[in-house]
């Protein structure tokens, strides 16, 4: 057996040398080495020799082994280099080239647009405050004077997560937490996702609210209309037609819904249409109750408004999902 190793070694080295391609090489390394390779069936065979020659047979296979792995990677690397320097001028990189700059990623249009809201808010003294979005009855509902009875409470309405405990139907129980620490004045701006069972146009099961609240001795309803305005005017420019009709929210009163005029374009053709963006008023002196406050002494106003919705008329956006649907010919315009 000895004999068949050294004829094998002969062969095989004498092929490897003559190997004029790196395929050829690699054809090599499967007659030789490969799985069913006539050295890998060899060292099968040393198990089926003499006890007494097994060691000698071992060794000298194993030998053979590390000499055709060295000759065929010395033979692959000068193969290598060899096609590498006979490959036409026109096959290479040219180095001369300037390098691919990979594309810039950039701020999702909802987070642009809280952003902003947060700057010209920040700017007229709230503070951001944030809450969390699992949240229990008493806060989402209870502390804000929402009745038991009231239809937001019921499941078509409100994702309940267990009983007692609901995914946020608005970011409006964060200031019930910030009353419960602090005390006046307050001014807070509360940003999040907040969740309500509702889908269309308008309407997502997710989406976010941006949360005002101050409170302080004196504060009034045209307190409220005067920040409103001045932020609507900032956010969405000078000209914004912007109507205020009265309305009913448990937590505040008097209480108002906020639209702005929206542009849109739905089956080639522009329309326009009052967009309600959010919901304000006087807090409740219920809701002061629950927090601790003297309503005798002090009064204050909140107003929530989704920032898809500001978003769509800012930018006439005829659908809240394009938001949602990860369309880059969607997201890269913003």
């Amino acid at each position: 057996m000895l004999e068949t190793i050294e004829k094998l070694r002969t062969q095989a080295l004498a092929e490897i040398a003559g190997a004029a391609s790196l395929r050829d090489a690699e054809d090599l390394r499967v007659k030789y080495l490969g799985r069913k390779g006539e050295l890998t069936g060899l060292l099968r065979g040393v198990s089926e020799a003499p006890q007494d020659q097994r060691p000698a047979l071992g060794k000298a296979a194993n030998e053979l082994k590390i000499a055709l792995t060295t000759a065929l990677e010395e033979r692959t690397s000068v193969l290598g280099s060899a096609e590498s320097a006979a490959k036409p001028a026109e096959d290479l990189p040219d180095l001369s080239l300037p390098g691919r700059r990979p594309p810039k990623g950039h701020l999702h249009l909802v987070s642009q647009v809280t952003d902003e809201i947060i700057e010209i808010l920040g700017e007229l003294g709230f503070q951001v405050a944030t809450g969390p979005e699992v949240e229990t009855e008493y806060y989402n509902f209870d502390a804000l004077n929402t009745p038991d009875d009231h239809p937001a409470r019921d499941s078509h309405d409100t994702f309940f997560v267990a009983p007692g405990t609901v995914l946020r139907t608005h970011t409006s129980p964060v200031q019930m937490r910030v009353m419960e620490r602090c005390k006046p004045p307050v001014a807070v701006v509360a940003p999040g996702r907040v969740y309500r069972v509702d889908a269309d146009s308008t309407h997502s099961p997710m989406f976010y609210q941006v949360e005002g609240l101050l409170v302080d001795e004196g504060v009034s309803f045209a307190d409220l209309k005067g920040t409103l305005m001045h932020f609507l005017k900032r956010l969405l420019g000078g000209n914004v037609k912007v109507r205020f009709n009265p309305h009913f929210f448990p937590f505040t009163e008097p209480s108002a819904e906020i639209h702005v005029l929206w542009t849109s374009e739905r089956g080639g053709q522009t329309q326009e249409r009052l967009l309600e963006i959010g919901g304000c008023g006087m807090v409740h002196p219920r809701v002061f109750e629950y927090a601790g406050y003297d309503y005798e002494r002090y009064t204050g106003f909140a107003f929530g408004m989704g920032v898809e919705r500001i978003a769509m008329a800012r930018h006439q956006i005829n659908s809240i999902h394009h938001f949602y649907e990860g369309d880059l010919r969607f997201l890269e315009q913003f």
